[in-house]
């Protein structure tokens, strides 16, 4: 990584050791140059609009009384409200809710969708908690976080380790405390409640479409190409399932119990139902076991990295061979591995165009929401289609145009809209 900011990174973070924010910035500096008179604004990019960190104090089911780390980060909210998950994880950190919240602005912006960025989360690892617990941990930081959220204001919705159920419970809770049914203050919530068709596969059913956009592109075609995935949940699951259906085969997949590998291809749908059987790809039927340094070292068409951020740095970069990588995860490549996998000829498929599915059904349901009129799947699965293509349509042009990378042309697309929203707005006082 280049030297961090110590201009304008905030107090409260360490100059040494930015975090995921650092990586933000550095994107933001690589952009600049092609904002133009924009450039003027560039410093709203790097500063979040609005930070609460708040204290989520729990009685558990022994009745002990636990303490929780809570965050809603709002980066920027100059062409609507904010936009974005609420993670639960024990590694979360205000660095790392940061900059996902600034790259929900970019990636919003980056598909053309009336949102800012925001994000959310809480430090707890929820494997340790019961269903109970998990209850009233959501409902406390809801009611913590109830002031700056709303359906016109931040609308959260799921991402790391929470669910539909988690949206029920922070809906139903901003209800009670609004005092009337609120079904839009948060999406990514249960069909019953006001959720939308497709959300749950939406991010995964995008990436696949990106993917494939990538693939066209590049002439290679999709039926017999080679996939391998890191994450097998809701995008890498998705994913996974799509790219076999279409005919590729899915030579390996890598979550948190293991990686397994057949290089013939995976056989997807039973290992639905044995990742369903056992919480984990590993020892799957069919399969060998591979090293974290032989999955990156895979010859393939197409790598989606779709777990965690930080996964492809330069320990590992080099190793990497593939034609198009796919990012299914928010942040997963540091932008130093960015560079060396770049100068190989690889195409990167950014996250903030990439995984942007999610946030656009999203923005169905909360449209669907304000109606009370519901479309079907049908018409959801066309319409996020039609949104993904033409966001990467729009940003394969501009990378032609400049010469540059997806990545730096996603946030030329992405910062320009943001900052020419800034700049007809105005400074308010």
């Amino acid at each position: 990584m280049s030297e961090p900011h110590p201009q304008v990174l905030p107090s409260y973070l360490d100059p040494a050791h930015p975090g995921p924010w650092g990586i933000y910035l550095e994107q933001v500096d690589r952009v600049t140059p092609y904002l133009g008179s924009l450039a003027r604004w560039v410093e709203t990019l790097k500063r979040p609009k609005r930070i609460l960190i708040v204290d989520v104090p729990v009685e558990l089911d022994d009745g002990s009384v636990a303490h929780f780390e809570g965050y809603r980060v709002q980066h920027n909210t100059s062409r609507g409200p904010g936009k974005g998950g609420v993670r639960y994880h024990q590694d979360v950190t205000l660095s790392e809710v940061m900059a996902l919240s600034a790259w929900m602005s970019v990636k919003s912006a980056a598909v053309n969708l009336p949102f800012g960025g925001a994000k959310g989360g809480i430090r707890i690892d929820p494997r340790k908690h019961s269903q109970s617990e998990l209850e009233r941990i959501t409902r406390r930081y809801t009611s913590e976080i109830h002031d700056i959220i709303g359906p016109n204001k931040d609308i959260p919705a799921p991402d790391v380790n929470t669910n539909g159920q988690v949206m029920a419970w922070m809906m139903d809770t901003y209800s009670m405390n609004a005092g009337s049914t609120t079904t839009g203050v948060v999406t990514g919530k249960p069909i019953a409640l006001g959720g939308s068709l497709g959300r749950v596969e939406a991010t995964g059913r995008g990436v696949y479409v990106a993917a494939c956009e990538a693939a066209r592109e590049s002439g290679i075609d999709i039926k017999g190409a080679r996939i391998a995935i890191q994450g097998f949940g809701n995008v890498g699951g998705t994913a996974a399932r799509l790219f076999h259906e279409a005919g590729a085969q899915v030579i390996a997949v890598y979550d948190h119990t293991g990686i397994i590998h057949n290089a013939r291809g995976l056989n997807v749908l039973a290992l639905f139902d044995h990742v369903r059987e056992s919480g984990g790809v590993a020892g799957a039927p069919d399969s060998e076991t591979l090293t974290p340094q032989e999955f990156w070292s895979l010859e393939t068409e197409i790598l989606i990295p779709a777990a965690l951020e930080g996964q492809i740095t330069h320990d590992n970069a080099d190793l990497i061979r593939t034609r198009i990588l796919v990012e299914g995860a928010n942040g997963p490549t540091t932008p130093e591995a960015d560079d060396i996998i770049s100068s190989k000829g690889t195409v990167i498929v950014p996250d903030v165009v990439a995984n942007a599915g999610g946030v656009t059904v999203s923005y169905f349901e909360w449209v669907q929401d304000f109606s009370s009129f519901f479309w079907t799947e049908q018409e959801i699965n066309h319409r996020l289609e039609a949104m993904m293509r033409a966001a990467y349509a729009a940003v394969s042009g501009v990378a032609r145009q400049h010469g540059v990378s997806l990545r730096t042309a996603s946030f030329i697309v992405a910062c320009t809209r943001i900052l020419e929203a800034r700049q007809v707005r105005g400074l308010y006082p």
